[in-house]
């Protein structure tokens, strides 16, 4: 398959696949194989994550500017004020996936987990949990009541999306329903809570590939995070928007059959 082809593919998916809970890891671990291409490897899935990045920082800019301004407030010593309390509830909730991500990466653990058994049972298995909570939780809390608590809840949740197939997204939003957190803001908080994560992973892969010096891989790795950029905004306003009026049980729905689908073709 044409490089570039597969690059657009990629961003494609990503963009479109990141801010739903359908775990946009574990699509694009499974795109190679159905293409029958080569596995993009690790850093092209961390581009176009970064690509997405830039999506999301847009779309919440309010947010993005009280997260400078909370990050300016905390190097002259005010960690009272509003904007400081949610950029230090931001950098705590992010905590556990940098350690959990650090312990893998030195185990070399993550390639070994990148199958479709894995992506199977984890679609299937946090899709149920998706829908229990989002069944289950009450819609009574708004995204300004986040407290430490929910921040060390939530955080751990967003560790365990490390398992391909989780997604990110999803199990963070199980964790805010499950909290009370009504669909709009426990989308808000998970999705503010990618910025760190996202931003601690692409440094990490990032400085890898400048270490080896394949620039060549480089260039297409930005190039994936520029379409994955365009692709994520849209699918972001979109899903936002419907989340107003439309629970997540059609997510639910295609992690479910996707899941059955993985595991039927693992085990056959």
């Amino acid at each position: 398959m044409d490089s570039l082809l597969h690059l657009l593919l990629l961003a494609l998916i990503q963009g479109l696949t990141e801010f739903l809970p359908v775990s946009s890891s574990g699509h694009l671990i499974l795109l190679p194989r159905l293409l029958n291409v080569e596995d993009q490897g690790l850093l092209l899935d961390v581009a176009v994550h970064v690509g997405t990045l830039g999506a999301v920082m847009l779309y919440f800019w309010r947010d993005m500017g009280q997260l400078v301004a909370g990050f300016a407030h905390t190097l002259t010593g005010k960690f009272t004020t509003r904007q400081a309390r949610l950029f230090l509830l931001l950098c705590f909730a992010t905590v556990p996936v940098i350690i959990l991500g650090l312990v893998l990466k030195m185990a070399d653990a993550m390639d070994a987990m990148r199958n479709i058994k894995v992506i199977g049972w984890t679609m299937l298995t946090f899709g149920i949990a998706l829908y229990i909570a989002d069944k289950k939780g009450p819609e009574i809390r708004k995204a300004e009541g986040w407290n430490w608590k929910d921040a060390l809840l939530m955080g751990l949740a967003q560790a365990i999306a490390l398992i391909p197939g989780t997604s990110r997204s999803g199990i963070t939003i199980t964790a805010a329903r499950g909290l009370g957190f009504t669909r709009t803001d426990g989308a808000r908080i998970a999705m503010l809570m990618s910025i760190p994560t996202i931003l601690a992973s692409g440094l990490l892969l990032g400085k890898d590939v400048v270490e080896a010096g394949d620039w060549t891989l480089l260039k297409e790795a930005g190039l994936a995070a520029v379409l994955a950029f365009f692709s994520a905004l849209g699918a972001l306003t979109l899903m936002m928007r419907l989340l107003r009026s439309t629970s997540f049980t059609p997510y639910v729905i295609y992690r479910i059959a996707l899941g059955l689908l993985l595991l039927f073709i693992a085990y056959s």
